[in-house]
C-alpha cells in the first residue's frame, strides 16, 4: 500500500472518530440525544475503503482490513455505551453532572469545568457553523437535507429546532458561568463593581468575560440568521398596513430641503434625539436578511448617533448637565459647502453612584411574540439588566397578550432568583392588549415611585398593537399624561420583523420621556441594557432643544440632516410647554447641517410677493463674545450684550440650547457663538469624519436627492480610516455594514 493511501484511510478513521466523540459530547454537554449515525458512517467508508483496495495484493487488503475492522469495533463500542440510556436519563444525566460541577468549590473542580466549556464552544461552534453555511448555500433542496441530516437529524427537523437547540446550549453555559457557579461561590455580583467584574471572571475561569459573551452573542445570532432566512417569505417587510396585519411599519420620511438664511428662516430649531433603532434595524436589514432597508427605516440622526464620540463632558463646577461643541470642516460629497457638526456630551454618573431604580418591565407576550428574535431575545436581554440591579432597586414585570397581568410584584432587585424565574416562565400567545398593559404599568410604578429616583417602564414589544387602545394618537395622549403627571418615563424596546410597527414605536417613546431602540441580537441587548445601563435608565436633562441662527453674512442656505420628525417652530424654543428630548447619563448627541457659503446659489422655489405686506424680514440679536471665545470648538458661554451685527460679521452661527432638570418645568438657556475656520474635510477630527461617513451612509440607503456624489466607495474609505476609537468593534462592524452594501448593490 502506497504511502499516500495509508495517510488518506488514517485521515477517514480519524474523521470517523471525531464525528462520533462530537456526538458524545453533544450529549454530555448539551443535554442531547442525536441520531446514531455510526452504522451508516462506517458502511459509507468502509465501501469507500474497499473500491480501492481491489487493486491491491491480498495479504496487505487483509492485514489493513483487519485494522480498520478492528477500529471501527473499537468507536463503535465506545459509542454504544456513550449512547445506551434513552435520551430522557442521558439528559438528567448530563444536567446532573453540571450541577454537580457547578456546586464544586472552583479549586477543585476548575480544570474540568473549564474543559467543559471548551468543549461545548466547539461543539456549537461546529453545529451552528455547518448548519449556517449549508442553509445558505446554493445546493438544491433535497442536496441540503442530506446535509443537514448528516449532523443534525432531518432537515426539517433542523428547521423547526435549530434555533431552540442553539439557544438551549448557550443558556446551559451561561447557565453555568452565572447563577449556578454564583451560588456555589456565594458571591453577591451586585456588590462587585463593574471594574472587578471581569478580573474575577478571569481568576474563575481562567478565560476573559467579554470572550465568553462574544461566544454566546455568536451562537444566538447564528440560530437567528437561519430562523430569519426560513422565516423571509412569510414576514416580508411592508410598510403602512396598519396594526394587526402582516406588515413593519414606518412613518413616511421627507427629507429636510436647503433653506435661505433670510430673516425669520435663517434660525432652525428641532428637539434633540438619542435614539438608536434605526441602525439596529438597517443593520438586520443587510446583514441578516441579505437586503437593502426601505428608505423611511433609515434615520440619519439614529445611525450617527448610534456611536460614541469623544466629546469631553462638562465640567464638576458647571451647572449645566452636559457640554456643546461644535466643528466646521468641508463636505465630501459637495466640495463648495462646508458641514457643521453639533455634539453634546451628557454628565457621566458612575454605575456604583446610580440613584435607585423602579423598574417595570412591561413584556408583550401576545402570539406575534411567539419568534425566536422575538421573546426568547426579550427575556435574554431583561436578564441581562437584571443582574446589574442591586438592593436599592425594585423590579416588577407586568405581561399583556388578550389582557394584561402582572407576573411579578414590585420585588427587590438583589432577589434576582426571583426575577429570573419570573422571565423564565413567560410564554407567547393570544392577541395584542398594549393599551392596556401600559396602564398597569404606570400604575405599578406609581405605586412604587422612588423620589429622585429612576422611576420608568421598559416596553419590549413588536409594536403590534391590536386590542383595546390601538391608534398611536391615542397612546401618545396616554403617555403623555402619564410622564407629565406620575414622573413615570417610558423606553421602549422593538423586537423581530414582519409586525414591527417602529412608527408606533418612536411616537410614543419620544412622547413618554424615554428613549427608543431596536434590539436585533443579543449583542445588541447588552449594549443597551448593560453598557449603556445608566444612559438608558437615568434622564439627566429632558425637554432639550436646539436652536441655530446662521448668520447670513456668511450663509447662503443651511439643511439639517435628519431629524425629520423632531423639527420645532421658531417659537417653540422658548415655549416650556412644548415637549422635546431627552438626555441620558453619559450620551453622546450629534447634529449635522450642511451649509451653503453666503454668494453661492441657494436652489429653493421662488416666493410670490406679499399684497398686503411687504417681505419680512425678523431683525437678529447677535452676541458679542471675546475674541477666545469665538472657536470651532468653544463651550464659553457668550455674554447678554446686544451689538450691532457687524460686530460678529465673522460668525457663521449661534448655538442656543435649552433644557429642563428631569423633575422641573422651567427651562434653562444657554448659547454658544461659533465661526468657521475655513477647515477642509481631511484636516478635521477623527469624530468628525467618521459621524459625517455615517451620515453620508444614510443618504446613500435612502438614495436621497440630497447626496451629492458620495459612493459607498468613498464612505467606506472614510470609515475605514477612522477606527482608532473603536473599543468594542462598532465602527469594524459599520465598515462591514457599508461593504455588504456595495455588494448587495452589484447584484440589484
Amino acid at each position: 500500500m502506497t504511502e499516500p493511501q495509508e495517510d488518506h484511510e488514517s485521515t477517514i478513521i480519524a474523521d470517523l472518530h471525531d464525528r462520533l466523540v462530537d456526538r458524545a459530547l453533544a450529549e454530555t454537554v448539551g443535554g442531547e440525544t442525536p441520531p446514531d449515525l455510526s452504522a451508516r458512517i462506517l458502511a459509507r467508508d468502509a465501501n469507500a475503503i474497499c473500491e480501492r483496495r481491489s487493486a491491491m495484493s491480498k495479504p496487505l487488503l487483509v492485514l489493513r482490513w483487519t485494522l480498520a475492522v478492528a477500529a471501527a469495533i473499537s468507536v463503535v463500542a465506545t459509542t454504544v455505551y456513550l449512547f445506551s440510556d434513552n435520551g430522557q436519563r442521558r439528559s438528567a444525566r448530563a444536567s446532573s453532572k453540571l450541577d454537580r460541577l457547578a456546586s464544586r468549590p472552583v479549586e477543585s473542580g476548575e480544570t474540568r469545568q473549564r474543559g467543559l466549556i471548551r468543549d461545548a464552544h466547539t461543539q456549537i461552534e461546529d453545529v451552528a457553523g455547518r448548519a449556517v453555511r449549508v442553509a445558505e448555500s446554493s445546493a438544491p433542496r433535497r442536496s441540503k437535507q442530506g446535509l443537514l441530516s448528516e449532523f443534525a437529524g432531518t432537515a426539517p427537523a433542523l428547521e423547526e429546532a435549530s434555533d431552540e437547540r442553539y439557544r438551549n446550549l448557550s443558556q446551559r453555559e451561561g447557565e453555568l458561568l452565572t447563577v449556578k457557579s454564583e451560588k456555589s461561590l456565594s458571591i453577591d455580583w451586585s456588590e462587585v463593581s463593574e471594574e472587578q467584574r471581569p478580573l474575577l471572571y478571569k481568576e474563575i475561569y481562567g478565560v476573559d468575560l467579554p470572550e465568553l459573551q462574544d461566544k454566546q452573542d455568536a451562537y444566538l445570532d447564528a440560530a437567528n440568521t437561519h430562523v430569519m432566512k426560513r422565516g423571509r417569505s412569510r414576514s416580508k417587510v411592508a410598510e403602512g398596513t396598519g396594526p394587526g396585519l402582516s406588515g413593519d411599519q414606518y412613518t413616511r420620511i421627507y427629507e429636510n430641503p436647503f433653506i435661505q438664511a433670510a430673516g425669520g428662516d435663517a434660525v432652525s430649531t428641532f428637539s434633540i434625539d438619542v435614539d438608536t433603532a434605526s441602525y439596529a434595524n438597517v443593520r438586520q436589514f443587510l446583514m441578516e436578511m441579505r437586503q437593502l432597508p426601505p428608505p423611511d427605516a433609515v434615520r440619519i440622526e439614529e445611525l450617527v448617533n448610534y456611536f460614541d464620540y469623544d466629546y469631553a463632558g462638562p465640567n464638576s463646577e458647571d451647572e449645566a448637565p452636559f457640554a456643546a461643541h461644535v466643528e466646521v470642516a468641508g463636505c465630501p460629497w459637495a466640495p463648495e459647502h462646508r458641514l457643521v457638526r453639533i455634539g453634546i456630551k451628557g454628565r457621566e454618573i458612575e454605575h456604583d453612584k446610580r440613584p435607585p431604580s423602579n423598574l417595570v418591565f412591561l413584556v408583550d407576550v401576545s402570539g406575534s411574540m411567539d419568534e425566536p428574535n422575538k421573546l426568547p431575545l426579550v427575556v435574554d436581554g431583561l436578564r441581562q439588566l437584571t443582574r446589574e440591579l442591586g438592593e436599592n432597586d425594585r423590579v416588577a414585570i407586568v405581561v399583556y397578550a388578550s389582557s394584561e397581568g402582572l407576573a411579578l410584584e414590585s420585588t427587590r432587585g438583589d432577589n434576582q432568583a426571583a426575577i429570573l424565574a419570573a422571565l423564565d416562565q413567560l410564554k407567547a400567545g393570544g392577541s395584542t392588549a398594549g393599551g392596556a398593559g401600559i396602564q398597569l404599568a404606570y400604575q405599578i410604578a406609581e405605586d412604587h415611585f422612588i423620589p429622585g429616583g429612576t422611576n420608568r417602564v421598559v416596553l419590549c414589544t413588536d409594536g403590534d398593537f391590536n386590542v383595546g387602545v390601538t391608534s398611536t394618537a391615542e397612546l401618545e395622549r396616554l403617555v403623555v399624561k402619564k410622564a407629565k403627571q406620575t414622573g413615570v418615563f417610558l423606553s421602549v424596546l422593538g423586537f423581530g420583523r414582519g409586525n414591527l410597527n417602529d412608527a408606533m414605536m418612536q411616537t410614543i417613546a419620544d412622547r413618554g420621556n424615554g428613549n427608543h431602540h431596536y434590539v436585533d441580537n443579543r449583542r445588541e441587548a447588552r449594549k443597551v441594557l448593560v453598557e449603556q445601563l445608566t444612559g438608558t435608565l437615568i434622564t439627566i436633562a429632558k425637554d432639550v432643544k436646539i436652536q441655530v441662527e446662521f448668520n447670513p453674512a456668511q450663509v447662503a442656505g443651511y439643511r439639517l440632516l435628519g431629524y425629520e420628525n423632531r423639527l420645532l417652530r421658531t417659537e417653540d424654543f422658548n415655549d416650556d410647554t412644548k415637549d422635546a428630548g431627552e438626555i441620558g447619563a453619559g450620551h453622546t448627541v450629534t447634529a449635522l447641517y450642511e451649509v451653503i457659503p453666503a454668494g453661492k446659489p441657494v436652489d429653493v422655489p421662488a416666493i410670490d410677493e406679499l399684497k398686503y405686506q411687504p417681505m419680512p424680514d425678523v431683525g437678529r440679536t447677535i452676541l458679542s463674545v471675546d475674541d477666545s471665545a469665538v472657536d470651532n470648538s468653544t463651550d464659553n458661554a457668550a455674554t447678554d450684550k446686544i451689538v450691532h451685527p457687524t460686530d460678529a460679521s465673522r460668525e457663521l452661527l449661534t448655538l442656543k440650547m435649552r433644557y429642563k432638570e428631569p423633575a422641573a418645568e422651567t427651562s434653562h438657556k444657554l448659547e454658544w457663538p461659533v465661526a468657521d475656520s475655513g477647515a477642509a474635510f481631511r484636516d478635521a477630527s477623527d469624530d468628525f469624519q467618521f459621524a459625517v461617513a455615517v451620515a453620508g451612509f444614510g443618504l446613500l440607503l435612502r438614495d436621497s436627492q440630497y447626496r451629492g456624489n458620495v459612493t459607498v466607495e468613498a464612505i467606506e474609505e472614510i470609515a475605514a480610516g477612522n477606527l482608532d476609537k473603536d473599543p468594542r468593534g462598532y465602527r469594524a462592524e459599520f465598515v462591514e455594514l457599508v461593504r455588504r452594501t456595495r455588494e448587495l448593490q452589484r447584484n440589484r
